[in-house]
């Protein structure tokens, strides 16, 4: 399916969800949401069909089509369902104030009066709009000319007319019983003619197959389906005339139509049921006047579902119309003088009531047996449109979603198939589009359909719409939408990450809670791949490692409760989580990282005081990390060839550096830094671990900085073995975290010690002492 058409659908449906208290509006014949998406349906037909590179198959333009009439078929019933019907003139009414009144009159107060009636006769008229083009056959110069040819042939040399072929050129000349046939070449003709006859008429063209006749030479054909025009005289009739008083062209031409269609209708019949016509001119006299006499020779030439649905309709038409007329008499165009003079009595309003509702069931019977009806050509009548077609038919929309919902849960459908994205996509819309209208639909089902087609979008990369309609999923909406930007992973930046929260807020979605939902199942998602924190303490004076995908997942989750100032409180406790992974699992430079793209917001946060506090100290620890990263980068910078002035300078930078250094280390050695409390919990755990990496590390770094830094700063050297009382004393406790079996053991610390102190003994003597309390 093109991109361009889950785009244009969207825009249709924000279109119409903005103006959703306009009913008007939303069921617009033109601009409203059916026609604009039966329209867009038939615009990529249109452009697949004319396009030669075009990568759409023949079945998806077909499953195209079914979707666009089907759009129709709810644009020609849904108006009239959600409108309140005018208050019309009872047919027995007209009778009674005019017993001339026409019979189109009559057969038009017939069908306002009942509801289903009204409802068969669109439906029948949107099948006439979406019935295949009719046939044209062959154009003749003359009626039957090769056997008019043969026979004046036989006539002119006395030889006689050939043998089968018929003696006179009336229209019934085949149908006297001798046998007698036209020529073959007229027979082929004439099986064509009433061929294309028929598939005008299937198509309501009635007009245009009398123009046919006519052009064939065939007035009488003309002139016998011109008989099934109902008999009009808005003349005699009691209708209201046009506002400026001016008679239409109709007024003008006096009467039109059959005054006697019932006499044709009966004659109509006997044609299609007479055995000794042909098939095509048995079907189309079927067609003219369909009845339940005739069904069988009609349903003949039904070859698609659209037929038999055709054929079914028209005769609950016709024999809802012919039922209704001969309650009412007829009137004089039907009965003549004598109904007049003997009017049948009324029904009660119960009775009409009780009638009209025992038709209804039959009529509901009828359709429903084309649930199963045999097809010959085309999708069959359990494909998914034309049962939703049935559904609307007979107002049964919501059993028709649950049935398609049931279907999706239990796997009746590949979502591999080239039909899925477009049976999701119409059912998502129907879902929206009665929701829009206030007809009520199931919730459950309305879900599953919702969500179907997001996973649809998201295979199709439709990224930017999946906002609008995981909106529409109500009290899911949050949980589904945050699963989508979950599923982006890594493959969204930072700008579309924000810009997919934007899309939240402009299709009514909670952003905040969108945000926390997404990092919460990122991290959740991170941590169930990444390998728990325990076992050995790992090294950080190695190599750090080049981050996995899983790593830099867990680092950018943070981004989502980074954008509004509404989730800090979130990405603050999210922030601590995620740092104490890192420094756990020995990954400075990924925590490091992850401090950098912390909002400034975070640090003014100060409640609940243990989570600030905790942030506090990872601030802390960064700063003096760069700070002995400094120290290190201004030791290279020594070279031997250095001139007074730039070395002083340098030494004075280097020493300072050094200071700030020790400074800030022995502060962070002094306070309770990342100590854990006494519950044992599993961050208390964490913390523990994170001091058992990071105290011995920074003491065994800050002493073998002051140590390396003897020769330039003697005064360094004692600081280094001062250091070892801060580490000594039993106030700070900093010697249990040297125990850790796999960590920075506390010989290692006492052999550097013992190093500073033999390097204090090389100005001479033999007190070990002296070198602190001398410098």
């Amino acid at each position: 399916m093109s991109e361009s058409l889950y785009s244009s659908c969207a825009d249709v449906l924000s279109v119409c969800q903005a103006a959703k208290d306009d009913l008007a509006a939303i069921l617009d014949p033109n601009m409203g949401f059916a026609p604009r998406l039966r329209q867009l349906c038939r615009d990529r037909i249109t452009e697949a069909e004319n396009s030669a590179s075009s990568d759409v198959s023949q079945e998806e333009l077909d499953i195209l089509r079914m979707e666009a009439n089907t759009w129709g078929l709810l644009q020609a019933i849904i108006p009239a369902r959600k409108t309140e019907p005018e208050l019309r003139v009872h047919p027995r009414t007209l009778l009674a104030t005019n017993p001339y009144t026409p019979t189109s009159t009559l057969a038009q107060a017939i069908m306002d009066s009942s509801v289903l009636l009204t409802e068969l006769v669109v439906v029948r008229e949107w099948l006439h709009e979406t019935a295949p083009q009719p046939q044209h056959p062959e154009a003749t110069t003359g009626y039957w000319k090769f056997t008019k040819h043969n026979v004046m042939q036989g006539l002119r040399t006395g030889s006689g007319i050939r043998e089968g072929l018929v003696k006179e050129l009336d229209p019934d000349a085949m149908n006297r019983g001798d046998g007698r046939s036209l020529a073959a070449d007229d027979a082929g003709s004439e099986k064509s003619l009433a061929q294309a006859l028929y598939s005008f008429v299937r198509a309501g063209r009635l007009d245009e197959a009398v123009e046919l006749c006519r052009k064939a030479h065939q007035p009488w054909r003309a002139a016998s389906i011109r008989g099934s025009l109902l008999f009009q005289w808005r003349a005699i009739a009691n209708e209201q005339r046009n506002d400026d008083g001016i008679d239409d062209a109709d007024d003008a031409e006096g009467w039109q139509g059959n005054p006697r269609r019932k006499l044709w209708k009966s004659t109509c019949a006997r044609a299609a049921l007479n055995p000794n016509l042909p098939d095509p001119e048995r079907i189309l006299y079927a067609a003219l006047a369909p009845c339940p006499q005739t069904f069988s020779i009609l349903k003949s030439a039904c070859r698609t579902w659209e037929d038999n649905l055709w054929a079914q309709i028209s005769i609950l038409c016709e024999e809802k119309q012919t039922a209704e007329m001969i309650k009412l008499g007829g009137g004089f165009w039907d009965g003549g003088l004598a109904v007049l003079e003997n009017m049948p009595s009324p029904p009660s309003q119960e009775e009409d009531v009780a009638e009209e509702e025992e038709w209804e069931k039959e009529a509901t019977s009828t359709l429903e047996t084309l649930g199963s009806v045999h097809v010959e050509d085309g999708p069959t009548a359990d494909h998914a449109f034309h049962v939703s077609q049935l559904a609307i038919i007979l107002d049964r929309t919501s059993s028709l979603l649950e049935t398609f919902a049931a279907g999706l849960k239990n796997g009746n459908f590949d979502p591999e198939s080239s039909e899925y994205p477009t049976m999701t996509r119409f059912f998502a819309h129907l879902c929206l589009y009665l929701r829009m209208i206030d007809i009520t639909i199931p919730p459950l089902a309305t879900q599953v359909i919702l969500e179907a087609y997001l996973q649809v979008l998201e295979a199709a990369g439709q990224r930017e719409l999946i906002a609008m309609y995981a909106g529409a999923l109500g009290d899911n909406a949050v949980e589904r939408y945050a699963m989508f930007l979950t599923s982006l992973e890594l493959t969204a930046d930072i700008n579309e990450r924000r810009l997919a929260l934007t899309r939240a807020r402009e299709h009514g979605l909670d952003v905040h809670r969108v945000a926390v939902v997404t990092a919460e199942r990122t991290i959740d998602r991170a941590f169930e791949l990444l390998p728990q924190m325990k076992g050995p303490l790992p090294s950080v004076i190695t190599l750090q490692a080049t981050p996995s995908d899983i790593e830099l997942l867990l680092l950018r989750s943070i981004e989502w409760t980074t954008f509004e100032d509404g989730t800090h409180d979130t990405a603050l406790e999210q922030a601590t989580v995620i740092l104490r992974y890192f420094l756990g699992a020995g990954r400075v430079s990924l925590a490091k990282n992850l401090m950098e793209v912390l909002p400034r917001e975070l640090a003014s946060i100060d409640q609940p005081e243990e989570r600030a506090t905790e942030y506090l100290h990872y601030r802390q620890f960064f700063t003096i990390w760069d700070s002995l990263d400094r120290v290190v980068e201004c030791q290279s910078l020594e070279v031997s060839i250095m001139n007074r002035d730039t070395r002083a300078a340098w030494l004075s930078d280097y020493k300072g550096l050094m200071d700030q250094a020790y400074d800030a280390v022995v502060k962070l050695l002094t306070s309770d830094w990342m100590m854990p409390d006494e519950t044992g919990d599993r961050r208390s755990r964490e913390l523990t671990r994170v001091r058992q990496i990071y105290v011995p590390e920074l003491v065994l770094r800050l002493h073998v900085m002051l140590y390396a830094s003897r020769e330039h700063v003697p005064e360094n050297l004692k600081r280094a073995l001062e250091l070892a009382n801060i580490v000594a004393d039993s106030r700070y406790k900093l010697y249990d975290d040297f125990l850790h079996l796999d960590g920075r053991r506390l010989g290692e610390y006492l052999d550097a010690v013992r190093r500073a102190t033999i390097a204090g003994l090389e100005g001479g003597g033999s007190d070990p002492f002296k070198i602190i309390i001398t410098l």
